[in-house]
């Protein structure tokens, strides 16, 4: 092995890489699930048809967030979970909250990043996604069908 010029002979140009430094976080066998993906991770929704009236009121946790950020879906949790922590209420009221504390934590990065301008074009934009979002939630639910938000911290399970 010499160096000629720069360029080192006598070696392959790609060098191994330590095990220490894998890019693999995952041993094999290992099934555990890191923090992050246990915060992201959906639970699974609520089998069986749900009655009109718990469509409706799931439906409002939705649709709530728009209007009250994170007070009406955790009203709405509040209200149910004792009932039957497994409802389909329950359940979207959960995830509605989940989604508005979510955007609160956007909101805030973007309030912070604003001294650089960008956090007014997150705010915009988290907004914007922020109605889209409750909106196809609020329509899912009242058609009985449990509505997953794309990105959500599940902080209440």
């Amino acid at each position: 092995m010499y160096i000629d010029g720069g360029r080192l002979h006598g070696q392959s140009k790609r060098l191994a890489r330590p095990a220490e430094f894998s890019t693999t976080t995952k041993k094999q066998g290992d099934d555990r699930m890191s923090d992050f993906e246990n915060a992201t991770t959906p639970p699974p929704a609520p089998t069986g048809a749900a009655p009109q009236e718990e469509r409706t009121m799931a439906m409002l946790a939705h649709l709530l967030g728009i209007i009250t950020w994170f007070i009406g879906p955790l009203i709405i949790w509040l209200m149910n979970k004792d009932k039957n922590p497994n409802s389909f209420v329950s359940d979207q009221a959960k995830e509605a909250l989940n989604f508005q504390i979510t955007l609160g934590i956007v909101y805030l990065i973007g309030i912070i990043l604003s001294v650089i301008v960008i956090g007014i074009f997150i705010n915009m934009l988290a907004g914007l996604a922020g109605l889209i979002f409750a909106i196809i939630g609020g329509i899912k639910a009242n058609g009985g069908e449990a509505y997953r938000y794309p990105f959500a911290l599940r902080l209440i399970k």
